[in-house]
């Protein structure tokens, strides 16, 4: 399952794997080109490249890693008509290797600023680790529950890309959680994302605490839709496929 998912979602185009890498280039490349024209400095530290890396990248591997496994089991429809192939197969092979590629793209990315440039930041390695494992248990336990309302509910889909599309804005990739004035900071508080990479940013930046970041906030979102989700597929997932 996950050697025909590589092959389908990265293989089926020259460059595909090239591309996964390219694009959040881009993006922090536009970003820095952007604010660095109106401001001296970022919100926190001195680098533009370092600050956006650290937000677009954490949020662009939720979306993607989240979003391929929502779609796991329209994807695998197929497949899943032979006994032996689960709907967990199916779930977990999608988001391994949406995972695994998010993680490759942000050591090289990461790696490549920190080098390049004089970003007078100290990594932490196990904050770091810590953040980039909450992403992938917070992507996990949102694309099982979609990958349910998706099959379910096929109009989900269509109204959860436009309830998300905010949230590239409210997700702290531009700013800092404590720029924001209140009471927004409150109700931005409840965006698990922003969680996510204020503890990356944490790991990144010596003497920025985060303060916000609550790990057991995340972990128990994370794990309450996942299993939510995995209870509602098990019982439902031969009925909606058939259907």
């Amino acid at each position: 399952m996950s050697l025909r998912e590589m092959s389908t979602t990265y293989g089926a185009s020259p460059g595909g794997y090239l591309w996964a890498v390219l694009e959040p280039a881009a993006g922090i490349t536009l970003l820095t080109m952007v604010f660095s024209l109106g401001f001296q400095a970022p919100s926190l530290g001195t680098n533009f490249p370092i600050f956006y890396a650290t937000g677009m990248i954490p949020f662009l591997m939720f979306t993607e890693a989240s979003g391929k496994t929502a779609l796991s089991l329209l994807f695998s429809r197929p497949l899943l008509a032979y006994p032996r192939v689960t709907f967990l197969d199916a779930i977990l092979a999608r988001f391994f290797v949406a995972t695994m590629t998010q993680l490759l793209v942000a050591y090289l990315l990461l790696t490549g600023i920190w080098l390049v440039f004089d970003t007078r930041t100290l990594p932490q390695l196990p904050v770091i680790a810590l953040a980039f494992l909450l992403v992938a248990c917070l992507s996990l336990g949102v694309g099982v529950m979609n990958a349910f309302l998706f099959t379910a509910v096929p109009l989900w889909q269509r109204a959860w890309s436009i309830a998300t599309r905010p949230l590239f804005i409210i997700s702290g990739v531009f700013f800092t959680f404590e720029s924001v004035p209140q009471p927004y900071r409150d109700l931005l508080w409840f965006n698990p994302i922003s969680h996510l990479i204020g503890l990356l940013r944490r790991g990144f930046y010596p003497g920025y605490d985060a303060n916000f970041v609550s790990i057991p906030y995340v972990c128990g979102t994370s794990l309450g839709l996942l299993v939510l989700g995995l209870v509602f597929l098990r019982r439902h997932h031969r009925t909606m496929l058939d259907g």
